[in-house]
């Protein structure tokens, strides 16, 4: 069996729980990057009307975002970012489908302008 100086394994010690608290440090930065990203998403999609064209994926993405900032509170570093991971998701997807909406809304519209262009040029036309 080796024998070690006492400096050494106090060092090699020390060393670890250094390495151990920057892990956690780095994942409870981590998970609040997260959380903030996600609460943003979320900010961005009920700006995009949202709440009007996707209510449940809003509030699945609330929902999710809550569960993250208690999962944050209880330290559950790992939780918290899963669910704002998940949480920025259904906000992303609510902000698609209210684009997406609005995007066939201007389209209809756009569609209704042509058939009504169209009618004025064939009663122009039939006159003549």
């Amino acid at each position: 069996m080796k024998h070690y100086p006492m400096p050494r394994v106090l060092l090699a010690c020390a060393l670890v729980v250094l390495t151990s608290a920057g892990c956690a440090t780095r994942t409870q930065t981590d998970a609040k990057a997260n959380v903030a990203v996600s609460k943003e998403a979320i900010d961005n999609a009920a700006g995009a009307d949202g709440l009007q064209f996707a209510p449940r994926e809003m509030a699945a993405a609330r929902e999710k975002l809550s569960l993250a900032n208690k999962a944050m509170a209880a330290r559950d570093y790992k939780a918290a970012t899963e669910l704002a991971t998940q949480a920025q998701a259904d906000a992303k997807l609510a902000q698609s489908k209210a684009n997406s909406a609005k995007a066939q809304a201007v389209a209809n519209a756009l569609q209704d302008d042509i058939r009504v262009l169209r009618e004025e040029l064939d009663r122009a036309n039939a006159v003549k």
